[in-house]
């Protein structure tokens, strides 16, 4: 067990104390949290490259925190009328299409390796400001007009084009498989 290994993990269990703080309306404890979220995230991953503490856990565990807590935001803010629910399906949609299809091609055996694009990536620093914008905006009873409407759609129109790259990534990942075999109908 690494360092940032227990930082992933105590951010994990920091992703509860966030979404109770969201469900009280406590949006400054959630924005709290949210910031030490992110500063975590920083800090183990700067750590396990700096002192070489990769590891394969590391590499799993590191991006299901991020993802659960960016989705857990996501989806209190979507029932607390914060977002709109489009975008959230949106978002729940996209990951659980690339969780679907990275579980099909590990059980047809032929699995894909999962390597962050890069529109994936701007996706993701699109949605963090969205839910940091939103969870200050409700923290400190400031209202960002201009800037909320334009991440929101930002946001939308990512999520869609990072799923249609991952969908195409995986297709062609795919398409050679079973070729070859025979089945008689």
């Amino acid at each position: 067990m690494t360092i940032p290994n227990m930082i992933t993990i105590m951010r994990l269990l920091l992703v509860p104390a966030v979404v109770l703080a969201m469900l009280q309306a406590r949006w400054d404890w959630a924005f709290a949290g949210f910031l030490v979220a992110g500063v975590s995230d920083g800090v183990d991953g700067f750590i396990a490259r700096r002192y070489q503490l990769s590891s394969r856990l590391g590499a799993y565990l590191d991006p299901m925190a991020d993802k659960l807590l960016l989705v857990s935001v996501f989806v209190v803010m979507g029932f607390a009328g914060e977002l709109p629910l489009w975008l959230v399906v949106t978002m729940v949609s996209r990951d659980g299409l690339i969780i679907c299809a990275v579980l099909l091609s590990s059980v047809m055996s032929h699995p894909v390796e999962m390597k962050p694009l890069f529109v994936s990536k701007v996706n993701t620093a699109v949605q963090i400001a969205l839910a940091a914008l939103v969870l200050g905006e409700l923290a400190f009873s400031v209202h960002l007009d201009p800037l909320r409407p334009a991440l929101i759609l930002l946001s939308g129109v990512l999520t869609v084009a990072s799923a249609a790259a991952y969908l195409v990534a995986w297709l062609r990942h795919m398409s050679g498989y079973g070729e070859g075999s025979t089945t008689d109908t």
